[in-house]
């Protein structure tokens, strides 16, 4: 298992976030669609529903944010205080019955992966790729596809900054950018 940017691959499985165990919240990708995992929001949007998806709050690294960091780990170590993990919202916009009416958007909740944050590149890339994929159900389900097959193959933890970067890039289609 592994994190590239937003997404947490576990041998052939896509996630938005850090992957949930037990009744913790999460989103999980699949060709057939979108699957919301948790106590709070267990739900399926299929792809062809689906017209925008992005990921809001989810914590772009500064050196301000990392020394945040550890001020909050060391009160919640050291005295007692809050354990709960960082959270982001993916929000995922749906077409209506109706066609010239506005989206219905859904938010669900993703625990954050990445411990001190994620770069600003890998959350632009992350999102570009997210876009991507609402594009149609052949870039999606190649996209998910290169995900899942590089995450069945993968040895070991994640792969460092540049690779992920290039990762996103192959995978959003902009591979002469790697």
């Amino acid at each position: 298992m592994a994190m590239v940017g937003l997404f947490w691959i576990a041998e052939g499985d896509v996630y938005v976030g850090a992957k949930p165990s037990g009744l913790a919240a999460g989103v999980r990708l699949t060709p057939e669609g979108i699957v919301a995992l948790g106590d709070k929001q267990s739900a399926f949007y299929p792809w062809d529903e689906v017209r925008a998806l992005t990921v809001e709050d989810a914590p772009v690294r500064s050196l301000k944010r990392q020394v945040g960091v550890l001020v909050d780990l060391a009160l919640t170590v050291g005295l007692g205080g809050s354990d709960d993990a960082p959270a982001m919202t993916v929000r995922i916009a749906r077409a209506e019955s109706e066609p010239e009416s506005e989206p219905e958007s859904t938010e669900l909740m993703a625990y954050v992966a990445a411990a001190t944050g994620y770069s600003q590149s890998e959350y632009d890339l992350s999102l570009t790729l997210l876009a991507r994929m609402t594009e149609g159900e052949a870039t999606l389900r190649t996209t998910l596809a290169a995900m899942a097959e590089w995450g069945r193959a993968r040895e070991g933890g994640s792969p460092r900054g540049a690779e992920r970067e290039a990762l996103l890039r192959q995978w959003g289609g902009d591979e002469g950018a790697a």
